[in-house]
């Protein structure tokens, strides 16, 4: 028999979404069967799929062992991982960390071993903040991604309440992220509403805009003003609010009308940024304020508040602000 005492990160879930964490070598229906066959309980009784966890609570689980396989490298394997991390904010519920141009966020197709939800977990662990081997069914996760090449804002989760909150507030788009990026030549219009279509070509993970609807598109909206420029090196720096949230967006849109990114080697000029001497795209996730209209929970202190990333190269670099 194996038992787990369900904890505060563990309450509140269904009893399945709970196994399916905390046990996931079982197959969903042997689960089910199980659960029905009185061979997983909960404080010593009969339960059901839908039976909701309380803190205190006690699972019991009389199922072989083959089931619970040893788990403990997989678990620890963050601990290969630097635990250096560049936080803009951090409190008992949330860390806001400026991830680096060049680190991923998650573990993508290339394997790659250094990851930025590795690094967030080495870093609490470190702090005595996470334990893999006293959580039954919740780890630390990133709540917002951005892509490897580039830097600025993510938010971690450090526990299951702001979670839940976080990527309910993420889905209903009560988050507003606003972005940095220079452009190669100075757009005519200081501000301006763009909209277009987009499709992301699965093959050569290249993203097709066009002005008018085409087959597989997407309505693409992109907000942008300009905040300084470069007449000199024909730069401009622009803060820039995305309405919808398709991959690569700010990216291709702006190539798409003529200002293709600083640094973009896929959708901008090698040749520029050669002269300029950049290697990497001047995109950022700069700003992070949370708007809430709807109940937050353990994160209601946070409505209202800005973050704000204060170094970002390619603005000091190029613009005197």
């Amino acid at each position: 028999m194996r038992e787990f005492s369900i904890n505060k990160n563990d309450a509140g879930q269904r009893m399945d979404k709970f196994l399916t964490k905390a046990v996931p070598a079982l197959p969903k229906n042997l689960m089910y069967k199980y659960i029905r066959l009185k061979r997983i309980k909960l404080n010593g009784k009969r339960c059901e799929i839908s039976t909701k966890l309380s803190e205190g609570d006690s699972v019991q689980l009389y199922i072989n062992d083959e089931f619970f396989p040893e788990k403990r490298d997989e678990a620890h394997r963050f601990l290969n991982s630097p635990k250096d991390i560049e936080i803009v904010y951090e409190d008992e519920n949330i860390i806001l960390c400026d991830k680096p141009c060049g680190l991923v966020v998650h573990e993508d197709e290339s394997g790659e071993a250094d990851t930025l939800i590795d690094r967030v977990l080495h870093y609490l662990y470190d702090k005595g903040e996470y334990d893999p081997d006293t959580e039954n069914s919740f780890t630390p996760a990133l709540c917002n991604r951005i892509d490897r090449n580039t830097s600025g804002i993510v938010i971690c989760a450090k526990n299951a309440e702001s979670l839940r909150v976080l990527n309910q507030k993420v889905k209903d788009r009560e988050l507003e992220k606003l972005y940095l990026c220079v452009t190669v030549g100075i757009p005519n219009k200081k501000s301006a509403e763009l909209k277009a279509f987009h499709r992301r070509d699965e093959k050569t993970k290249v993203v097709r805009v066009e002005d008018k609807s085409f087959p597989g598109s997407k309505t693409m909206i992109t907000r942008y003003k300009v905040l300084a420029e470069n007449k000199q090196s024909g730069l401009a720096l622009l803060e820039v609010d995305l309405v919808t949230g398709r991959t690569h967006q700010i990216r291709a849109h702006l190539a798409h009308i003529g200002y293709p990114l600083l640094g973009d080697g896929k959708y901008g000029s090698n040749k520029i940024n050669r002269a300029l001497g950049v290697k990497t795209q001047a995109l950022c996730s700069y700003k992070l304020t949370f708007r809430f209209t709807t109940e937050s929970g353990c994160l209601e202190y946070l409505d209202g508040k800005s973050f704000e990333v204060k170094k970002v190269w390619f603005k000091d670099k190029f613009f005197e602000l």
